[in-house]
């Protein structure tokens, strides 16, 4: 695509109408929502993007050897925040709490992973 504005506008609206596709999915069906959500698809389309924008095979492993690291990080929230949920805490304090962890979280794996020798 020539112009780079409307080629901006054409990915945030497919990686927008994704999202919105799987809240709605989740309203109808929250278990089949989940497994939607937890489908690598934005990471996907980011793949697809970097790809498309430089087609650098070093660029694009060390995105993916990133992006396998930085999820292990992000999991346990999706286990504190049904655990509080169903505790009877609200829902805004819940997420900032799984928030709060995982960015705790991805600070540990920053610190730790030059040490174990993962580069990300």
């Amino acid at each position: 695509m020539s112009n780079p504005v409307l080629y901006l506008l054409l990915k945030a609206l497919i990686s927008g109408a994704l999202v919105v596709a799987v809240s709605e999915t989740a309203k109808r069906y929250p278990g089949f929502g989940g497994l939607v959500a937890s489908l690598p698809l934005i990471s996907v389309l980011g793949m697809i993007w970097l790809w498309r924008d430089t087609q650098d095979p070093v660029r694009m492993a060390a995105h993916a050897t990133g992006t396998f690291w930085f999820v292990l990080p992000s999991l346990p929230m999706f286990l504190v925040i049904p655990a509080l949920l169903k505790r009877g805490l609200t829902f805004w304090p819940v997420l900032a709490a799984g928030c709060v962890l995982t960015l705790a979280l991805y600070l540990v794996m920053i610190w730790l992973a030059p040490k174990a020798g993962i580069r990300l």
